[in-house]
């Protein structure tokens, strides 16, 4: 009985507390379990998590190690454009419709090239006649058995522009007859004056005549002949003059190939193409007439008062 008698009330209070806090954290126990296991509730997945987030419909895309701005590099912005455009840039370049070297003009004429002397134009003079002797004159070609020759007037002559040129001669009396300009015909021969051979002059009137009104006109004659070349007495490769003869059509210029490309030569009151400082001797001609054909002639070496054929001619007009 003596056990009974130390018993208090402040016991029975510690045991009831006691079950209280049991029963509560058994409340919180099972909160915390409906908690856990309700599907309403997200937990942290890591990174994998957040990245199927960030891809989820409707949620802006936030900015990571794979996103590239725009401005990064010039490739980026090389992207940016549409793919037509990027497909233009990356496509080989097309071919420009205007050639980058214009093939040689034949037909046409030019002003430069012609001179005095134009194609199609019809000229007023007077004819004359002097004794041509073996036919050599001032444009050099030698002698020849041509007696169809004529020497120009000064003015018309233009420092031999007119050596070679055909020239169809018309007189009152209708007759006409073709000479070959070989020489100049110095003053007092007035513009539009041709000094013919006798030969050529007993054509269109009788040589007691001696002197007659005429018309003429320019030719580009049907020929078999050729084109030669012949260097001048003296040429080396260090000076040489530079002769075309037997050219359809008047030749407008004359150019040797040398270092620095196509060099037109001076040309001379004598009919040479003069290389004073040697610039071409002996190289590749190209020669231009006043229609502006070009003919390119290799292989002609220099050998002095030789004449060299070509094997070539101008086209005739």
């Amino acid at each position: 009985m003596a056990s009974r008698s130390h018993r208090s009330p402040s016991s029975g209070r510690g045991r009831t507390a006691l079950v209280s806090a049991a029963a509560v954290a058994a409340v919180a126990l099972v909160a915390a379990l409906i908690l856990a296991f309700s599907p309403d509730h997200e937990t942290d997945a890591g990174p994998a998590a957040a990245t199927r987030v960030a891809g989820t419909p409707g949620t802006p895309t936030p900015t990571t190690e794979k996103s590239e701005p725009a401005t990064a590099s010039p490739s980026a912005s090389a992207r940016t454009g549409s793919p037509k455009a990027t497909a233009s840039s990356s496509a080989s370049p097309r071919p420009s419709k205007t050639p980058s070297t214009r093939p040689a003009r034949k037909t046409s004429t030019s002003a430069a090239l012609t001179g005095r002397i134009k194609p199609g134009v019809t000229y007023d003079g007077v004819a004359t006649f002097y004794d041509t002797g073996n036919g050599d004159g001032a444009c050099l070609y030698g002698p020849t058995a041509d007696v169809m020759t004529a020497a120009m007037n000064t003015t018309d002559y233009e420092t031999s522009r007119a050596c070679g040129a055909y020239i169809l001669v018309r007189a009152a009396s209708g007759a006409s007859v073709t000479v070959r300009i070989t020489n100049e015909c110095p003053l007092p021969c007035a513009p539009g004056q041709l000094d013919l051979s006798p030969q050529a002059f007993a054509k269109l009137a009788a040589p007691v005549t001696g002197r007659i009104p005429i018309t003429w006109s320019l030719l580009s004659p049907s020929t078999s002949d050729t084109i030669s070349i012949r260097y001048k007495t003296g040429s080396t490769r260090y000076w040489c003059g530079i002769q075309a003869i037997g050219h359809r059509n008047p030749l407008a210029r004359l150019e040797v190939q040398t270092a620095a490309g196509w060099t037109e030569l001076p040309r001379t009151g004598y009919n040479y193409f003069l290389s004073e400082q040697g610039s071409g001797c002996g190289g590749a001609i190209r020669i231009t007439d006043i229609y502006g054909e070009r003919l390119e002639i290799d292989g002609i070496s220099v050998k002095p008062d030789v004449v060299q054929s070509t094997g070539v001619q101008f086209a005739r007009h």
